[in-house]
């Protein structure tokens, strides 16, 4: 991919930005931070998952 094309393709995708409603961008930009898994999920896997049941069950029969 040369330079070319790629300043080609920013252009683009620049220019589609700037064409949509501010509103339709702010409902996808939350709709793509709501679909994101959390850190330690997406770091760790289903660990932290297992240590917080794990520590509740702890603390449940305190």
């Amino acid at each position: 991919m040369s330079l070319n094309d790629y300043v080609k393709f920013l252009t683009q995708q620049a220019v589609i930005r700037m064409d949509q409603p501010k509103e339709e961008r702010k409902t996808k930009r939350l709709q793509r931070k709501a679909d994101r898994q959390s850190f330690s999920t997406h770091a760790f896997g289903m660990i932290p998952l297992g240590i917080s049941l794990l520590w509740k069950k702890k603390k449940k029969r305190r």
